[in-house]
Order: C-alpha cells, then sequence, then structure tokens
C-alpha cells in the first residue's frame, strides 16, 4: 500500500468540517477589515526567497523544497507567503503610489521534522497592508488578530509578546556587538547558535537552549541599540494596543526568523499545544518592496497557522461537546414511509436556501424511522424533519426536537417551521 509521504497528512472528512469552519470564520473577519483575497501560486522563482526571506535563514539554507524545471531555472514550493504577497503586487503594478490590503490562504511547504503541530506541509492564512507608514496600521492588523481569535473563541487561550527591532541601521549595529560578544564564547553554544553566529546571530536571541540563554543574560540588549523614530513607532503601537484594550507581554529576544523584519514584530502564543506555541507571528518589513526591486514602500502583516489554530479550536469546543458525539449535521430530514424520498429532496433544498448557515443532512438508504433517529442523533443534529407523503401538498414541516424534550414535536406551517428553525 503507497501511504502519504512524510510530513504531508491527509485531512479526513470529520477533520475536514472543522477546518471549514475555522477558515470561514477567518475569512469572514479578513473580510469585515476591508482586506482583499489574492492567490499566491505555490512554485515561485528560488531566487525570491533568497533575496527576500534571507539566504543565511534556516527556511532558506535547510528548508526549502528545490527543483530544477525543464528550462535549467531553479524553483521552489513557496515556505511562506509574504515574498510572494509583494512580488505579485509589484509585477502587476499595485503598489507604485497606492496602498494595499490583502489576505492569502494556502499550503506552505518546509522541510521540517514532523510533530504535532508542524508538518512540512502546513496551511496559513496570511493579512498583508503596503504603502501605510505609522504604527496605526500595526494596530489595525494586531487587533485583526485579536477578533480573529474571539470570533473562534479563543482568545483567552493565546498570549500577545511584541518588540521593536528598529531601523536596519540600528539592527546592524546590535548584530555587530552580539557576534563581538559570542564570539570569544562560542564553543560554549549549542551547535545551532554556533552556525547562526555566522550567518544569523540575531536568531540566537530565541535559542531553546538552557546554557546559552545563560550566556545571553549578559549580552548587549536590543532596546539600548534602537534609534529614538523606531521607539517612538514602538511608544504610539503600545498606546493603541491600550486603547483598544488588547493585552500584551513585551519581549525584548523576540526577533522572528526572517531576515525583511524590521521595527515592530510580534507573535500570538499559546501554552496549550507543547512545544508548538506559537499560532500566528508578524510584523513590519518596510524595506522589502526595494529588496525585490520596487519603490521604497512600508509593509506590514502576519501569518496564522492553520493547524495549529484548528488544534486550538478543538481544545476549546471539548468540553462542549459529548464524548464520542459527531458533529456532522444540523438538520437531518427523516422519511416516514418509502414514497416519501422525493418529498423529502424538495423539503431539504428548501432548507438549505432557507437556512443557508444551517447544514442539512436528507436520509438515504432506506430504514425505519427509529433507526434514521439513531442516525439523526448521531450525526449530532438539533432536529429531525419528519417527512410525511403529503407535506408538500399541505406545506408544513414536522420537527422533532431532538435536543429540547421539553417541546418534542411540532407540526408547523412551513413559514413558521423555518421561524422556529432559526432559533437553534
Amino acid at each position: 500500500m503507497v501511504r502519504a509521504v512524510r510530513g504531508m497528512r491527509d485531512i479526513l472528512p470529520e477533520q475536514g468540517r472543522r477546518w471549514d469552519l475555522v477558515e470561514g470564520e477567518l475569512t469572514r473577519v479578513l473580510q469585515r477589515h476591508a482586506y482583499e483575497a489574492i492567490r499566491l501560486p505555490l512554485l515561485e522563482f528560488t531566487e525570491l526567497f533568497a533575496r527576500g526571506v534571507g539566504e543565511a535563514t534556516d527556511i532558506v539554507e535547510k528548508e526549502m523544497y528545490t527543483l530544477a524545471d525543464r528550462d535549467g531555472d531553479s524553483l521552489s514550493l513557496r515556505p511562506e507567503g509574504t515574498a510572494s504577497s509583494v512580488r505579485m503586487l509589484q509585477e502587476h503594478g499595485l503598489l507604485y503610489n497606492q496602498t494595499q490590503r490583502v489576505y492569502y490562504a494556502g499550503p506552505m511547504f518546509r522541510y521540517e521534522k514532523p510533530q504535532k503541530g508542524r508538518y512540512r506541509q502546513f496551511y496559513q492564512i496570511g493579512a498583508e497592508a503596503y504603502g501605510f507608514a505609522g504604527p496605526d496600521i500595526d494596530g489595525e492588523l494586531i487587533g485583526l488578530g485579536w477578533a480573529c481569535w474571539q470570533a473562534l473563541g479563543i482568545e483567552t487561550m493565546v498570549t500577545l509578546e511584541i518588540n521593536t527591532l528598529g531601523s536596519s541601521e540600528a539592527r546592524q549595529l546590535y548584530r555587530t556587538a552580539l557576534v563581538d560578544f559570542l564570539t570569544p564564547m562560542s564553543e560554549l553554544l549549542d551547535e545551532d547558535s554556533r552556525r547562526r553566529l555566522e550567518t544569523n546571530p540575531m536568531r540566537i536571541l530565541d535559542s531553546k537552549n538552557p546554557a546559552t540563554q545563560a550566556l545571553l543574560e549578559k549580552a548587549p540588549k536590543l532596546p539600548d541599540f534602537v534609534d529614538v523614530q523606531s521607539l517612538e513607532h514602538y511608544e504610539g503601537l503600545k498606546l493603541l494596543l491600550d486603547a483598544m484594550q488588547i493585552p500584551y507581554q513585551e519581549n525584548p529576544n523576540l526577533v522572528r526568523g526572517l531576515d525583511y523584519y524590521t521595527h515592530t514584530v510580534f507573535e500570538w502564543t499559546t501554552q496549550d499545544l507543547g512545544s508548538q506555541g506559537a499560532v500566528c507571528a508578524g510584523g513590519r518589513y518596510d524595506g522589502l518592496v526595494e529588496r525585490l526591486g520596487g519603490r521604497p514602500t512600508p509593509g506590514v502583516g502576519f501569518a496564522i497557522g492553520l493547524d495549529r489554530v484548528v488544534l486550538l479550536h478543538e481544545l476549546a469546543e471539548a468540553n462542549a461537546k459529548a464524548p464520542g458525539q459527531d458533529r456532522s449535521a444540523d438538520i437531518y430530514v427523516c422519511v416516514t414511509q418509502p414514497d416519501c424520498s422525493s418529498a423529502a429532496l424538495v423539503v431539504a433544498n428548501a432548507l438549505r436556501q432557507a437556512l443557508p448557515k444551517r447544514r442539512v443532512r436528507q436520509h438515504m438508504g432506506g430504514g425505519n424511522l427509529k433507526k434514521q433517529l439513531k442516525k439523526a442523533d448521531a450525526c449530532g443534529a438539533d432536529v429531525a424533519i419528519l417527512i410525511e407523503s403529503d407535506a408538500l401538498d399541505q406545506q408544513t414541516l414536522t420537527i422533532k426536537h431532538l435536543r429540547d424534550a421539553s417541546i418534542g414535536q411540532e407540526t408547523l406551517a412551513f413559514d413558521a417551521g423555518i421561524a422556529r428553525l432559526q432559533q437553534y
């Protein structure tokens, strides 16, 4: 038997229902904030990520899926969405003297060690804003993330961490000071940190190795190198977060793993998923458009890790759902007699049109009413609709309330029945 490639997982129907729910909620929040959808290609020229993400990053050095096509060009499956978004908008002339708010969704690919919450094919929803220089857009995007968590009911399960990296010049000064401090004691660093000392030294700050963290306690501190203008931007952001009543923690070691970040960086983290704690990350990348051949254009954005957010959503609902109970339908249409199937089909379609937010399942395959009601209960439906042979002529709905024994069963005119079903 041929099996799935390691790190590429199958999302089965029961899981797929939750994915649809989570993606739908997030998409609706993005659209309410007037962000517009874009769709990115899976394959890009490798050069895009080498220039955008950074040749010395772990992503480009070790994690990209790269291939040569028949013309000899080096192509890579996208490991993230921001560089592709900049390339798309720049190529189609949508950044020059314009502002843009966009979002994307889809799979990304990185060759990492698979574990729960981390896969080689993983899914993201990202939001990007271009052409806005002030801290207000940083606040809008963080507020957008907060609205996403509230829509999913997981806002108490996540924590916002923020930091500022300062300007590119400030980062370079700090990078030099950090290298000068750590080089004499490089043998005491863990293997990854020794490699990063040569390529991407600021990533050493978020090392999980306790011995390395102990060394860093006496290292130069990034806030001491941040320029005045960046600090003013950062203070402006904090005032906005306070005004929106979004709780946050300042983390001076938060640097993000991609070269293009400047000024504001942030992460939403959780303690409920073990070591895979980051569920959303982002920040400002004012130099990225220029780095990829465009005119200087400020940019800021974030990416939500859908795999982890789906897990959080599942945890949040765990106590509200009976053990072993499915939840694949809201309304289950039963037939009381064998000759009612066509009427059931008509009624089921009418219910779907009248109640677009409800999932309507029509019974198939025969069986007596008792067995049909057991299936209705097993799939988590709130009500069963009992179809008689004269249901269409009578324009009535017979509703059996499966979760409220005090109501039991009632027969109503079709419009009154729809009004009743809207209460669920």
